[in-house]
């Protein structure tokens, strides 16, 4: 199946490129819009924090991101530019919460050569014009018309070649730029044109001989104007009256800047270290004589820097997580004026990942090596939410559970309220923190609960199936008390809130009652067509202590009734289809958006979006939470509302970026759970599992569990080894001292994540590769890591080793070293031997005893291959080679005849960053014009395509998946179910340099053909951001050519289908010509693949 390809992101990117601030979506709000490379996140900056306002996929990676003025406008408009010389200028349309388009445009010149660093996008301060450095010699000018609108670009020949930054300047008549480029000898320059339509004309002033590590321009606005020049040793400052300032600095690599305030008289710097610096320009009038550098503290190596106002910054990073940060004006103990406000998490990049199922329960989890530098960390990402487990105590036969407050007006829950089916029990939590039972006096504890609440005036109220009794909250006194008048006619169905009180009895019988102070007052009564299986009044709207709606679950004609109070009036029917009763109802709000939830007795659950004002129901969706009945119960955190659905795949329901997201909890059949905030215990919850009364508290709720290992150091190679529950890491470790990276193997247990031993290699050594295996003859397992010498005089190395490690004792014990002819890039055990790709060639190695049980590494054969052999990976006999260059080549060891040979190449030219073995036959491959393809053995090498020259390996898939991959592991996310028919698609986990953890589902034939013409059907109707297209975007495209995406899906694109409206879903499943329901049925199952 392996020829038929699923892509999906189980993790967003959240490597932070770029990031900006401005008025974008209305002239009084500040937003921080950030790029985190193929995706747009716009941010509203209110006094509790950022709150999100649209996180949306761009088809293209973000080279430019920037606000700007359009003449008389009040409200900003955002310039994007991509990779592939596309881009757009976007507007903010306030009334449908949605980007509009005002420009587009295609500049991309096959002839030409992208420059060396980055592309540059830059925009006259003054909005005339928008400049754009794509490819090396051409400076592309771009008019800014009227209104943001944008006239036709136009090429100019632009002589420095070697061009390191280029800004405009502030204060100029004519738009002018200033250039920082290198010469032939590497020597550093500064230059000023002045931009005209189609030419440069050399300006007056220039700087010349600049610090050798100059790489940073910083435009200063006017009154001040000029320039600043960033070095790796000195900080200048220049302007057109010939002014210079120049102060020395500490060896360090400025990686951002951001200006404080529209002065320009104070800058933000960052270097690799994450050391934040203040560049202040003293002054006096418009001419600057001074520079000071001041020291603020320390946060994650940043990419960008944004200044938010009232000192507060945003500390956008690739390397490390991404914070929002309050500078103080008083410093600490440490000398630091930094404090952390948020923390944004960040996997980029992830260099390494091993796949693992470390509690043996079918739950794999995702170890991944992430960051760089000092922010190096290992991350390890599990499906699901995590729950602590803080209490628990035996309890069999439990029927429901509430709790309870003494007081309304207090803080902390008091009480436990447990139900069963001859009497109920209270718990509370003693001065031990222990759970024991307690009495209530007004409650009838011979009986069972049907439901039970804290409502208004100090009471409490208890439903059974002969009465509803209110109770004092303080004395614990009975009230009053509601008696059913007819026993064969008792309660079989309650709910209530704070003020409120709904029960049903047999034969459809409703009653409304209304909480006074020890009074329960019966409102009003009707008798519906059918029985009654399930009532919410839970209240959404702005009174918090009372409902004006009532939703009822129906049985016989399985639907969804919403009545008036407290009128009980119809207000809403929605029939639901089929024969499975809905089990429970709740009205929520996510995000400001109102829901009615329903539950069925299947494990489906119905999500409308609800009028609070007239009960209206609309934008029905459907989706499979698991195999048995649910109970849904509200439940509060500091990040606000969310739902839980129990069941026996138990779910916790929140909102993102204003869609409803269904995050898997870790834990097993749920019966009921409640909401149990109390001192000892604050924001957990209660929950009723077999024979267990658990208290516990959730991790984060998102539908990925991440946890944080932090290293100090980049990880960059990690393996597992099972019988010493242990992994190894190879890391690297820059030291002030020496100057130069230190690099060591650690060994870590797989339990705590802690540091056991450590190993330091040798100087100029570095660890490539690292696996556990055993070989031959010998019972133990070892970690075997592969090295190089880097040494400063070689192009390549041309010495490394390979390192043999026992585990004893939990240390890393050296058994054997190996000096090998070059760097040991890879290594896997093959028939119990050691194969290395080293340098150009295939190298086998045997494990041999010499005496007194000592050991050797012995070589067997080699193998040349064509420039090097950076990947490799092996099935059986098979041995696929990811080359520097030529691609990828199959390989096969002949044990008989004790030699390898090669079976087939692909002829195309493929730079690769990783492979993987999809199956017999089928191999995957990723390269670094961010491209997946997959090759698959041709009968004999006679050409069949323009992608097979007669190498043997025919392409017979291709994707431009926009990302840099490093790493293919075969595994999974989710929990392996024996009814899911899920779980028998094989899948790839990649993780990527911007932090993405992907999947590669290999799916049938007849499924991949029915989703081939549902993403057809789906880009006709969801559109990309600036109107670009999806087939573009999604065509396989390198230096050499651009291709059409062949035998590969967008799993994202097809899985947003279940954020369409309603309409939109119909008129897509009527074109498949099957129903909605089942459409989205099949498309959940592809969600729970991740």
């Amino acid at each position: 199946m392996g020829g038929w390809n699923y892509v999906v992101t189980a993790h967003k990117p959240t490597n932070v490129t770029h990031s900006c601030v401005g008025s974008f979506t209305n002239p009084p709000d500040l937003n921080l819009i950030i790029g985190k490379c193929t995706r747009l996140e716009i941010h509203l900056l209110t006094a509790l924090g950022l709150q999100l306002m649209l996180d949306v996929p761009v088809y293209g990676r973000i080279a430019t991101l920037e606000l700007f003025h359009s003449p008389g406008e009040s409200k900003e408009l955002l310039f994007l530019a991509f990779e592939r010389d596309n881009f757009c200028v976007l507007q903010w349309d306030a009334e449908a919460g949605a980007l509009v388009t005002l420009a587009v445009g295609d500049l991309a010149n096959e002839c030409h050569q992208p420059p060396d660093n980055e592309q540059n996008g830059i925009i006259d301060p003054d909005c005339r014009l928008i400049g754009l450095h794509s490819y090396d010699g051409k400076f592309k000018v771009i008019p800014i018309g009227s209104k943001g609108q944008l006239k036709e670009a136009s090429n100019i020949r632009l002589k420095e070649l070697q061009v390191l930054d280029i800004k405009f300047l502030y204060g100029c008549s004519k738009p002018t730029i200033a250039l920082l480029y290198k010469d032939n000898k590497d020597t550093r320059h500064l230059k000023t044109y002045e931009v005209q339509v189609e030419e440069f004309i050399e300006g007056t002033w220039f700087q010349n001989n600049l610090d050798n590590g100059a790489g940073l321009l910083i435009p200063i606005p006017l009154p001040l104007g000029g320039v600043i020049i960033i070095g790796e040793q000195t900080i200048c400052y220049c302007n057109a009256s010939a002014a210079f300032v120049e102060i020395p600095i500490q060896l360090s690599i400025t990686k951002a800047y951001g200006m404080m305030g529209a002065h320009g008289s104070r800058y933000l710097l960052s270097d690799y270290d994450g050391i934040l610096y203040c560049l202040i320009l003293t002054h006096v009038r418009d001419s600057v004589f001074c520079l000071e550098l001041e020291f603020l503290g320390e946060t994650s190596a940043a990419s960008t820097l944004t200044y938010l106002g009232n000192d507060v910054v945003y500390v956008g990073s690739s390397c490390g997580d991404s914070q929002l940060i309050k500078l103080k004006p008083q410093a600490d103990s440490k000398g630091s004026h930094v404090e952390v406000l948020e923390t944004f998490l960040n996997l980029a990049p992830i260099i390494d990942m091993c796949v693992v199922d470390l509690e043996h329960q079918g739950q794999a989890q995702v170890i991944t090596c992430s960051g760089a530098f000092k922010d190096g960390s290992l991350r390890i990402v599990r499906n699901g939410i995590a729950i602590h487990e803080q209490a628990s105590v035996e309890l069999q036969g439990m029927k429901g559970i509430w709790s309870l407050q003494a007081s309304s007006h207090d803080k902390f829950d008091s009480f436990l309220v447990v139900s069963f089916i001859t009497e109920t029990r209270i718990l509370a939590i003693n001065a031990d923190d222990e759970l024991e039972e307690t009495k209530i006096d007004g409650f009838d504890s011979k009986a069972e609960t049907l439901f039970c609440c804290t409502a208004i005036h100090e009471q409490l109220v208890q439903i059974t199936a002969g009465s509803i009794r209110l109770v004092d909250a303080n004395t614990r006194r009975h009230l009053t008390e509601w008696i059913a008048p007819d026993p064969l006619a008792s309660i079989n169905v309650a709910t209530a809130n704070s003020s409120q009180i709904l029960v049903a009895s047999g034969g459809g019988n409703l009653i409304y009652f209304e909480i006074g102070r020890g009074l329960l007052m019966e409102t009003k009564r009707t008798k519906l067509d059918y029985e009654i299986a399930c009532l919410d009044i839970n209240p959404i709207g702005e009174n918090r202590i009372g409902s004006n709606l009532v939703a009822v679950g129906m049985w016989t004609d399985v639907s969804i009734h919403v009545y008036a109070l407290p009128s009980l009036t119809l207000v809403a029917k929605e029939s639901l289809g089929g024969e499975i009763i809905p089990r429970s109802v709740l009205f929520c709000s996510f995000e400001g958006i109102a829901y009615l939830l329903c539950a069925l007795g299947d494990g489906h659950l119905f999500n409308f979006k609800l009028d609070i004002s007239t009960g209206a129901l609309s934008d029905r969706k459907k989706i499979s939470l698991g195999t048995q009945p649910i109970m849904l119960q509200t439940f509060w955190t500091e990040k606000g509302m969310h739902v839980f659905a129990a069941s026996d795949r138990s779910t916790v329901i929140h909102s993102s970026n204003k869609k409803l997201v269904y995050s898997n909890v870790n834990l097993k059949e749920v019966n009921h759970i409640c909401p149990f905030n109390s001192s000892s215990f604050p924001e957990s919850l209660a929950i009723c599992m077999k024979g267990e009364l658990t208290i516990g508290k959730f991790d984060d709720i998102q539908k990925l569990h991440i946890r944080t290992v932090p290293l100090g150091e980049q990880p960059r190679r990690i393996s597992h080894q099972e019988k010493s529950h242990t992994f190894a890491i190879c890391s690297a470790k820059y030291s002030c001292s020496s100057d130069m990276e230190i690099h060591y193997v650690h060994l870590i247990s797989d339990q705590t994540f802690e540091i056991m031993s450590s190993y330091e290699l040798r100087s100029y050594e570095e660890a490539c590769s690292i696996i556990s295996c055993s070989f031959s003859c010998d019972v133990n397992v070892y970690y075997c890591v592969g090295t190089a010498f880097v040494l400063p005089e070689d192009s390549e190395p041309s010495k490394g080793s390979i390192l043999v490690f026992m585990v004893e004792d939990g240390k890393l014990q050296l058994v054997v070293e190996k000096d090998i002819n070059g760097a040991v890039y890879n290594l896997n055990e093959m028939h119990g031997m050691l194969l290395a790709g080293v340098n150009h060639e295939l190298q086998l190695y045997k494990w041999r005893i010499i005496e007194n049980n000592f050991w050797e590494l012995q070589f067997v054969l080699h193998h040349p291959l064509n420039m090097l052999a950076l990947y490799m990976q092996l099935r059986g006999d098979f041995i696929v080679v990811g080359d520097l260059m030529k691609s990828m080549s199959l390989l096969t060891y002949k044990p008989g005849q004790g030699v390898i040979e090669e079976q087939a190449h692909d002829c195309n030219t493929n730079w690769m960053t990783a492979v993987e073995i999809l199956e017999d036959g089928m191999y995957l491959g990723a390269e670094n014009c961010y491209n997946l393809f997959t090759l698959r053995k041709s009968e004999d090498h006679a050409p069949t395509t323009d992608d097979d020259r007669g190498g043997g390996l025919q392409v017979v898939g291709r994707y431009h998946l926009g990302e840099l991959v490093n790493r293919f592991r075969h595994g999974s996310l989710i929990i392996q179910l024996p009814d899911g028919e899920g779980n028998q698609v094989p899948t790839v986990v990649f993780g990527t340099v911007n932090g993405v953890i992907g999947l590669i589902a290999s799916l049938p034939n007849e499924q991949f053909l029915f989703l081939q013409k549902l993403q057809q059907l789906l880009v006709k109707v969801i559109k990309g951001v600036g109107g670009f297209g999806h087939e573009r975007w999604r065509s396989f495209h390198n230096h050499q050519k651009t291709m059409n995406a062949h035998n590969f899906l967008d799993g994202d694109l097809i899985e947003s289908f279940l954020d369409l409206g309603r309409q939109n879903m119909e008129n897509v499943a009527n074109s498949l010509d099957v129903s909605v329901e089942n459409l989205c049925t099949q498309i959940e199952e592809l969600t729970r693949l991740h």
